[in-house]
C-alpha cells in the first residue's frame, strides 16, 4: 500500500480553511463536466466560495466517465474541490426562482449550455442582471455565441480537430493523434477563468457599471493557443504539417529509447544546449560538422543526427542517460508515468500532492494549487462533494428555507 501524503498545513477539510487572494467572491457553477466547472474550481483554489449546482438524479455528467472507485467519480472530486454541492433542476418554474435567489448574493456565475438554452429557462444574462446587475457572466460552449457554428454540440475532441491543433500531432505518416487527455476542456477553463478575474477588475475600476458577458470557446481557445501558425501561414503560405516527437523548430528534439526501453525526451534547442550534448554523449566532432554547425543546418540533417543520438541512449538505461545528460546542464528527461510522481523529490518539496479526507473515499491524494502566492497562498481544503451533500445547508442555512419546503421540493425532484 502507498503511503499517504499527509494533509499540509492550511490544507486541511474545513471550509473556514479557504485561503487565497479571492476569499470572498462567490461564484454560482452552474455549469457541466469539464470546460466550465473547471474555471470555477480554478477560482476555488485560490478561496472563492463556489457553489456547484447539479441535477437531481444522476448529476454533472461528468460523474458518468471514467475513473470510478465504489461507484464514486474520481474526476469529480478532483474539478469540484473546494466547492459546496447542491442539485437543483434549472428547467423547472421552482429552480428558476431558485437560481435568482442565489445569484443575489453572487458575483460570478458559470454556465455552458448550449446558447439560447438558459434564456429559454428563463435565467439568461437579462433575467439574471434583473435581480444582480452587476453579476459577470461566463459562458462556456464549443464554437462561441455567435456564428454558424454556435448551435452545434461539441467536445474537446472536435475543438482539437476543427482548431487545427490535431493536425500537429502524431507521426508524420500515420493518422492524426488525439492527447490522452481532453486538453481543450482544460485550455478553455484557464481561458475561463482569467476571462472571470479581467472582468471583476474592470468591475472593480468602474463601481457604476453593469456587469457584463464573458464568452469563452472549445473551438476560440485551442486556435489562440497556435501562436504563430496563423500568421506563418498568413505570411508565408506554409501549412505546417505532423513531425511526430521531431521538434520541427530546433534540432536536436525528439524522444529516444533507451537500454531499458524506456523513453528520454531531450530538447537542445539552443547553440549552447547542442554544444552540452554533444560534449556529453563524447561527439565534440559534432560541433564543428558542417552538418550541425547551426540549427537551420542540424534541422536540414536531423535524421542523421537522430540516429547518432538515438545511438547513443541505447547503450544506457533511461536514468543513467538522464544523469550523464544533467551532469552537463542539458535539457532532457525520462518520460515518466504517473506513479513516479508520485516519489518524486520536486513535487514532495512542492507539495505538489497534497492529502485530504473525503466522506465517501476515505484518505486521497491530488495536485496541490498553482501558481503559488507568497503572501495569500490559495489551497486544498476539500475534495468534491456527494451529489447533493450541501442541500440542507444551502437550502436552510443560505436561503431560509423550512424542512417542509426543502421536502416539498426534493419529493417534486427539483432538489
Amino acid at each position: 500500500m502507498l503511503n499517504k501524503m499527509q494533509p499540509q498545513p492550511g490544507q486541511q477539510n474545513s471550509a473556514d480553511q479557504a485561503t487565497g487572494p479571492l476569499r470572498g467572491l462567490k461564484v454560482l457553477d452552474i455549469a457541466t463536466i469539464i470546460a466550465g466547472p473547471l474555471a470555477g474550481g480554478l477560482l476555488a483554489d485560490f478561496g472563492a466560495d463556489v457553489l456547484k449546482v447539479e441535477m437531481p438524479g444522476d448529476g454533472d455528467g461528468l460523474r458518468a466517465l471514467r475513473p470510478h472507485k465504489n461507484g464514486v467519480s474520481l474526476w469529480a472530486k478532483v474539478i469540484n474541490r473546494n466547492k459546496k454541492g447542491i442539485t437543483l433542476d434549472l428547467r423547472t418554474p421552482e429552480g428558476v426562482e431558485i437560481v435568482k435567489n442565489l445569484v443575489q448574493e453572487c458575483d460570478v456565475l458559470i454556465e455552458n449550455f448550449r446558447p439560447g438554452t438558459i434564456e429559454k429557462w428563463g435565467i439568461g444574462p437579462e433575467d439574471l442582471w434583473a435581480v444582480n446587475p452587476k453579476l459577470t457572466i461566463l459562458r462556456v460552449s464549443a464554437f462561441g455565441q455567435e456564428g454558424p457554428y454556435a448551435n452545434r454540440p461539441g467536445f474537446a475532441r472536435v475543438a482539437d480537430a476543427m482548431s487545427g491543433f490535431l493536425s500537429l500531432c502524431g507521426q508524420a505518416d500515420s493518422a492524426p493523434m488525439h492527447p490522452g487527455y481532453p486538453i481543450a476542456d482544460s485550455v478553455t477553463g484557464l481561458f475561463g477563468a482569467l476571462g472571470i478575474l479581467m472582468a471583476l477588475l474592470e468591475r472593480q475600476t468602474n463601481p457604476d457599471a453593469k456587469g457584463q458577458v464573458v464568452s469563452v470557446s472549445l473551438f476560440e481557445s485551442m486556435f489562440r493557443i497556435l501562436d504563430f501558425l496563423p500568421i506563418e501561414y498568413d505570411q508565408l503560405g506554409e501549412v505546417r504539417q505532423r513531425t511526430g516527437n521531431r521538434n520541427p523548430y530546433a534540432a536536436p528534439g525528439n524522444c529516444y529509447q533507451a537500454r531499458d526501453d524506456q523513453w528520454c525526451t531531450v530538447a537542445a534547442s539552443t547553440q549552447t544546449l547542442f554544444e552540452r550534448l554533444a560534449s556529453a554523449i563524447g561527439r565534440e566532432d559534432l560541433i564543428i560538422d558542417p552538418r550541425f554547425q547551426t540549427n537551420v543546418s542540424r534541422l536540414q540533417h536531423a535524421d542523421q543526427l537522430d540516429e547518432i543520438i538515438g545511438d547513443w541512449f541505447a547503450q544506457r538505461s533511461a536514468e543513467e542517460a538522464c544523469s550523464e545528460l544533467e551532469a552537463f546542464s542539458v535539457t532532457a528527461a525520462k518520460v515518466r508515468t504517473i506513479d513516479e510522481l508520485f516519489t518524486d523529490p520536486q513535487v514532495i518539496a512542492n507539495q505538489m500532492i497534497v492529502g485530504l479526507e473525503d466522506d465517501e473515499l476515505g484518505s486521497v491524494r491530488m495536485q496541490g494549487v498553482t501558481p503559488n502566492f507568497s503572501r495569500t497562498p490559495g489551497s486544498v481544503h476539500s475534495p468534491g462533494p456527494a451529489l447533493g451533500a450541501d442541500n440542507n445547508t444551502i437550502y436552510a442555512g443560505r436561503l431560509g428555507l423550512s424542512d417542509a419546503e426543502i421536502t416539498t421540493l426534493r419529493n417534486k425532484q427539483v432538489i
